[in-house]
């Protein structure tokens, strides 16, 4: 892969986390700015469900975040764009549309069809 190809994946990449880790500090923002006591079960409830439902995007994030991490890494080892699988290129295309990817197609649709095999 070239250099500049490389560079935009580690701009793409670096977008994503800053994003990432803009809105973690803007549900901790959210979150800690909520006081007082809330007096109907109603609203307290509606309060408690959007939070829940905040924490868990915040911890698929979390996810994802590791996964640019690690594909950061993998730019500055040079791996990047390479199957973790078969070790051939992995398409520019699927790099584009998931710049985290570490198999090419062929690899993740068999390990795809594994899974749904074992029931997973």
């Amino acid at each position: 892969m070239e250099k500049e190809q490389l560079q935009q994946f580690r701009e793409q990449l670096e977008g994503m986390k800053g994003e990432i880790i803009s809105d973690v500090e803007q549900t901790l923002t959210d979150m800690t700015s909520h006081h007082g006591n809330i007096p109907d079960p109603n609203d307290r409830a509606t309060i408690e469900s959007d939070r829940e439902f905040e924490l868990r995007l915040r911890s698929r994030e979390r996810k994802l975040l590791d996964k640019i991490e690690l594909a950061i890494g993998r730019i500055d080892k040079g791996t990047y764009g390479i199957c973790a699988d078969c070790e051939e290129p992995i398409g520019i295309k699927r790099l584009q549309a998931r710049p985290v990817a570490t198999f090419c197609i062929d690899c993740k649709l068999e390990q795809e069809r594994r899974e749904k095999n074992l029931g997973r």
